[in-house]
């Protein structure tokens, strides 16, 4: 009679998963171990950036040109959650009209750019890679300077607006990338990324000939200052969407854990784990493009968020999907509720605009990434 080990066969080659375990589990475990990096378990760094990201929006609401307590910031919160009539004063104008849209628009964007840096990285199989690199926020960024320069910041003919003419502009450059990508009937990273890159580059181009073309300076210190980031004009109105969609995308990209930890793999080795890559790219590319479309439209092109999220969070958790979409996403959130703060506080009767602060953070970030990066391969 046959042995154990004469029956068990062949342990498996390199690279390939072991027998009854799935097959995203054992890439991202050798992703792992390939590092020599111990990771702080999930649900721990979870826990600790949900109070965190409590914490932070408590303080954004409470700090500003005036101070408010922190259990006033939570008393007036609770009242118009239970529904009680507000007292008279300015504090309740002040936290739930003005400054709580705002800390969670900031938090619903960074958990938003978390994520897109997250897809969009696997998705071109390339860590360094950015969430606007597939030039879907140039798109978004002409549409929203077209409509302020043209004047329909207000709706204008159309009914757009500023936000509906970016997310306008991020789904027509959307479709070009698409076409450009599928051209020949395959679907190229490498062709994905050259596309966007070069059509993000002629929007940006047009969008700067627009500036110049503005009427008045004072319109073009806004279009700069929206193009730059801002998210000075939050309302419950501008956060109704993003909220919706950043966590539906969660939910989406979630699902689709595993396929992108084969990934890690090679398109071959997922191929062969019953994994399709093209087909994984594609919603990929459906799911970062129609998000960064709504974040670019609420929130203006917020630069590195979605470079540096992903890579922290890497180095906590690992690159197991499951655990670093959920992470990234409540990094990003903590991140930018702290950087918008700052934003607002940091000069007297001036407000910073958020992608000068995250570029200030993320260009030294992105160095020191690069150094441990080349450090560790040669």
């Amino acid at each position: 009679m046959p042995t154990k080990e004469a029956t068990a066969g062949p342990p498996p080659a390199a690279g390939e998963p072991a027998p009854g375990r799935p097959p995203g589990k054992d890439a991202a475990k050798a992703a792992g171990k390939a590092t020599g990096v111990r990771h702080v378990p999930a649900g721990l760094l979870a826990a600790v950036l949900g109070a965190a990201l409590l914490a932070a929006l408590t303080f954004a609401v409470a700090w500003g040109s005036t101070d408010i307590a922190p259990r006033e910031v939570w008393s007036v919160v609770l009242r118009r959650l239970t529904g009680e009539a507000p007292r008279p004063g300015t504090s309740d104008l002040i936290v739930w009209q003005l400054r709580l849209p705002r800390a969670l628009l900031a938090a619903v964007v960074g958990a938003g750019l978390g994520l897109i840096g997250t897809a969009v990285q696997a998705l071109v199989r390339n860590p360094l890679a950015d969430p606007y690199l597939l030039g879907i926020s140039s798109g978004a960024s002409l549409g929203a300077v077209g409509a302020l320069v043209l004047g329909l910041g207000a709706g204008g003919a159309l009914g757009l607006g500023v936000s509906g003419a970016a997310f306008a502009g991020a789904l027509g450059t959307f479709a070009l990338v698409w076409l450009i990508a599928r051209r020949g009937g395959s679907f190229s990273p490498l062709r994905l990324v050259l596309a966007g890159v070069g059509i993000g580059q002629f929007l940006t181009g047009f969008t700067s000939y627009l500036v110049l073309r503005a009427g008045d300076e004072q319109q073009t210190q806004g279009v700069l200052f929206w193009l730059m980031g801002s998210l000075g004009g939050a309302s419950w109105d501008t956060l109704a969407v993003p909220a919706l969609a950043v966590p539906v995308a969660l939910l989406l990209l979630q699902a689709r854990s595993r396929p992108l930890n084969t990934m890690m793999m090679g398109d071959e080795t997922a191929a062969g784990l019953g994994v399709s890559p093209a087909r994984l790219r594609r919603e990929l590319f459906v799911v970062t493009s129609v998000l960064t479309g709504i974040l670019v439209a609420v929130s203006g092109a917020i630069a590195f968020v979605g470079l540096m999220v992903p890579h922290a969070c890497r180095l906590l958790v690992g690159a197991d999907h499951r655990r670093l979409l959920p992470v990234s996403a409540l990094f990003g959130a903590v991140l930018l509720v702290i950087v918008d703060l700052v934003c607002r506080v940091a000069l007297d009767g001036e407000e910073l605009p958020v992608g000068v602060v995250t570029s200030l953070i993320g260009a030294p970030a992105l160095l020191y990434l690069l150094d441990r990066r080349l450090g560790r391969t040669s």
